[in-house]
């Protein structure tokens, strides 16, 4: 997996724990062309070809328009992309860890450019808060899927 810029001017790590097992969460959150269906922030996904590496796709999320490249795809554990936006390259990182039934969601994301740098402090707020609401929305999605398959 390409790991975030631990240097760039913006980065977040976050965690949930969701109660499904991973193999739900990984098809939840890897359906991308799907993301605008529970994913609030998110008015437009596509994904171009086949979910693998150097696969792309174009979304928007909080108004800006993003250019995004699938860098690792390991289905059930790590899923990630590289992404462009308002001169700023962004990288981030989803992995899956399943004990019992439930799967811990880890996601980091790093970001880096002369907007970032100019941006630092309201771009990290704004992030810990988008990655605080994906990660909610994904786990109310999957819970809401498990649910329905009990």
């Amino acid at each position: 997996m390409k790991s975030i810029n631990s240097n760039a001017p913006v980065k977040c790590s976050k965690t949930v724990t969701v109660n499904a097992g991973r193999e739900k969460v990984w098809a939840v959150l890897t359906d991308i062309s799907n993301w605008t269906a529970w994913q609030a922030d998110i008015s437009k996904s596509i994904l171009h070809g086949e979910l693998k590496p150097d696969s792309t796709f174009e979304w928007k999320s909080g108004g800006a328009d993003i250019h995004s490249t699938l860098h690792t795809v390991e289905p059930f554990s790590h899923f990630g992309w590289t992404g462009k936006s308002l001169g700023m390259i962004a990288i981030h990182n989803w992995t899956l860890r399943e004990t019992n039934g439930q799967t811990d969601v880890f996601v980091d994301e790093s970001m880096e450019g002369f907007i970032a740098g100019l941006l630092r402090k309201s771009l990290n707020s704004n992030l810990e808060k988008g990655m605080n609401s994906w990660l909610n929305l994904l786990k109310q999605e999957c819970e809401k899927q498990q649910a329905r398959l009990s």
